[in-house]
């Protein structure tokens, strides 16, 4: 049975990573299991949307989350035959996208894909308890103080001394 765990990379660098709310993944090819897929660039889309959903999913993000695509391709005759599988695989997410015609990819890939994803970092939730302790404890504090100043106003001797 095939891994669904998305390749190893193929050279020095890292394949997916987190910027703040950011998630970039590196140019996907169509590659499984060590090799390039046979089918051509439909195909090859098609493993590359699978191996970027790989990816995404080590950040916890889905292709919704891409906010922008950037695609290559080394024969921009086969756009038509690209778009149909790119958009098959990402079903109905509609990010922005360009796709570059370029002389060659690397392992003679005819498609790679890369992906800049947007997916907030949420706020930890011991700190979120913190900032709800601590406007507690400030609301608490100044009606305290508000108390004592009415308090000190009534017992003063010049107010007595009035009277």
């Amino acid at each position: 049975m095939a891994s669904k765990k998305a390749p190893a990379p193929l050279g020095p660098y890292t394949p997916v990573v987190r910027a703040g709310d950011w998630v970039i993944v590196s140019g996907q090819l169509g590659i499984k299991d060590g090799s390039l897929v046979a089918g051509g660039v439909s195909a090859q889309t098609t493993q590359a949307v699978k191996n970027l959903k790989e990816r995404l999913k080590e950040q916890g993000c889905t292709l919704n989350d891409i906010a922008k695509t950037l695609c290559f391709l080394t024969d921009m005759d086969t756009f038509a035959t690209f778009n149909e599988a790119y958009v098959a695989g990402f079903a109905g997410a509609r990010p922005a996208r360009s796709t570059i015609g370029v002389a060659a990819l690397p392992f003679g890939g005819s498609v790679e894909i890369e992906a800049w994803a947007y997916k907030p970092v949420a706020a930890p939730k011991t700190a979120v308890k913190k900032a709800v302790a601590k406007k507690t404890v400030t609301k608490k504090s100044a009606t305290k103080k508000a108390s004592s100043k009415k308090a000190v106003a009534k017992k003063s001797p010049a107010r007595r001394a009035k009277k």
